[in-house]
């Protein structure tokens, strides 16, 4: 079997190599990009498994390139893991509403780099039967294959966090998950993010379901749950 290509997107060159140096150690393909311009050009012809994405790029910053990756019809499917110095809660945040999968601060561990790297691809893999499913309750419609959310018959945009929050909570109707629990179903285990994120994100979906948005609801000192019958 091929070794998993992983496209780095990092400016500062100390980095880039150490981070190839690792990847390249541990089995796996490094392809490196010093601007989001240039990577952003080339990774919807090379396809490859994850990305790594630096946010404080020359020009377009990677969030802008995380954005774009996952607007697209072709790229949004493709793992993303940012990387940064940064790492206060807001900028964590904005990761998440732009569709990263995950977040490593720099200093890093290259161990942990690779962990997490074997991890997001690990569930990829593991989770795509459940995550293809098509889901229909009440008047929701959500087709993850397809990347649709339709509302009766009319579609709505979700950013790819919102959507596999939505997705996962009414494919378990009446089941209380934890912040904790959809962070890990969604992110991963070890997630540098307070519960508050969640909070955040589920503010902004409930706004845009508008009056379906009183199917989430809120389990006080708990979590989150979707109803089961109207």
């Amino acid at each position: 079997m091929a070794n998993p290509n992983i496209v780095v997107v990092e400016d500062e060159e100390d980095i880039q190599e150490l981070i190839e140096y690792n990847l390249n150690k541990n089995q796996f393909n490094a392809i490196s990009y010093f601007s989001g311009e240039k990577a952003l050009a080339a990774i919807p012809q090379i396809m490859p498994d994850l990305i790594l994405l630096d946010i404080m790029l020359p020009g377009m910053d990677g969030l802008e390139v995380c954005k774009k990756l996952k607007n697209s019809e072709i790229t949004r499917e493709l793992p993303i893991i940012m990387l940064t110095a940064r790492g206060e809660e807001e900028d964590i945040i904005r990761g998440f509403e732009h569709g990263a999968d995950d977040y490593v601060t720099k200093p890093f561990s290259p161990k942990v780099l690779i962990s997490r790297i074997k991890a997001v691809l690990k569930r990829q893999k593991v989770d795509k039967y459940e995550q293809d499913l098509i889901v229909k309750i009440h008047e929701l419609t959500i087709n993850p294959q397809k990347h649709e959310f339709l509302l009766g018959n009319s579609p709505l945009k979700l950013t790819n966090a919102e959507f596999k929050v939505l997705h996962l909570l009414a494919s378990k109707p009446g089941w209380v998950l934890t912040r904790y629990q959809i962070i890990d179903e969604i992110k991963g285990e070890d997630y540098e993010v307070t519960d508050r994120s969640v909070d955040v994100l589920m503010v902004g979906l409930r706004k845009k379901l508008d009056n379906y948005g009183s199917y989430i609801e809120t389990v006080r000192g708990v979590g989150y749950r979707f109803k089961e019958s109207v």
